[in-house]
């Protein structure tokens, strides 16, 4: 699966402790399919002394999270959604943000469309919160 979110995007955890929390992207593990969000899923480290300069004792440091716990937040607009890609008239490619909308209209819509089709084992509850 190809990973959508980049380095310096703007990211807010879906599940977890640290649900609801926005940050920025530090580093992605394309291997792993992790990233590194900044101030999330924050670990204790116990560092011993070196010849380095570098800080010792409990040591609190960000550690990976599943990219599938993730979702991108536009700069520009401040919504949250799935990445898709578009083209402009130019012929480049652009990332755009599909914003899903939770409103009564739209439950009902899905709701007797589902009971027209007679799908009787389909899931309406992560539609209609």
């Amino acid at each position: 699966m190809k990973i959508k979110i980049k380095k310096n995007d703007t990211v807010i955890v879906r599940t977890g402790k640290d649900k609801g929390k926005k940050g920025q992207v530090i580093r992605v593990i394309s291997s792993k399919n992790k990233a590194i969000v900044e101030g999330v899923n924050m670990i204790t480290r116990h560092e011993k002394s070196g010849g380095t300069a570098r800080q010792t004792g409990l040591v609190q440091q960000e550690a990976p999270i599943d990219i599938s716990n993730l979702i991108f937040v536009d700069s520009d607009s401040d919504k949250a959604g799935k990445i898709g890609f578009s083209y402009l008239d130019d012929g480049s490619k652009v990332r755009v943000v599909k914003t899903y909308y939770k409103n009564d209209r739209y439950c009902r819509i899905f709701q007797s469309y589902i009971k027209l089709n007679g799908a009787k084992k389909h899931n309406t509850k992560h539609v209609c919160k």
